[in-house]
């Protein structure tokens, strides 16, 4: 018996986590391949989001970019906004990696704005969503908006305890602190 969409995203992203990112990616790419022919939309996003993952993971952003602009897409017609709100944030991510700030920016003011309207909105994400806004306001020139990007950034990073993202935070409020 051949296995579903849903146990092939599973064990993707568990190859993921193990660190098998080609094996994960056949595994997205098959489910991927699976959904197209079925009405699921939204499974088929998470195949996409999935096999959008290991192309980032792997450098390739051109076709990351790709998979997970389409999930965002098919995500904008369900009813799942955190998760849209993932998968636009990364699509910033993506941009924001390719040097296209400007196409970046409206991805992470999408993120954000849905984060902040839903009470449900995990600290974490809602931190790495700010991170990614920082990185690209400090990259634009915008130093006073990184600034205040990083300090709430940090706040949250604290609240949930993930020293990386305090301290990156840290460095950078140092590094873009007037002299």
């Amino acid at each position: 018996m051949a296995p579903t969409p849903s146990t092939l995203i599973e064990q993707g992203y568990q190859a993921r986590r193990e660190n098998r990112l080609a094996e994960a990616g056949q595994q997205f790419l098959e489910a991927v391949r699976l959904c197209r022919g079925g009405d699921d939309r939204i499974l088929l996003a998470r195949a996409l989001t999935g096999l959008g993952q290991i192309e980032r993971d792997l450098g390739r952003l051109h076709p990351a970019l790709e998979h997970s602009s389409e999930a965002a897409g098919l995500f904008r017609i369900g009813d799942r906004p955190l998760v849209l709100a993932h998968t636009v944030r990364h699509v910033g991510d993506i941009l924001r990696n390719q040097r296209e700030l400007a196409l970046a920016a409206p991805h992470y003011e999408e993120a954000l704005a849905i984060y902040r309207q839903h009470t449900e909105t995990p600290p974490l994400d809602l931190a790495n969503a700010i991170r990614g806004y920082a990185l690209l306001k400090a990259d634009s020139g915008e130093t006073a908006a990184a600034i205040e990007l990083w300090q709430e950034a940090r706040q949250l990073y604290i609240s949930v305890g993930v020293k990386a993202g305090v301290d990156e935070a840290e460095s950078q409020l140092a590094r873009l602190a007037p002299a």
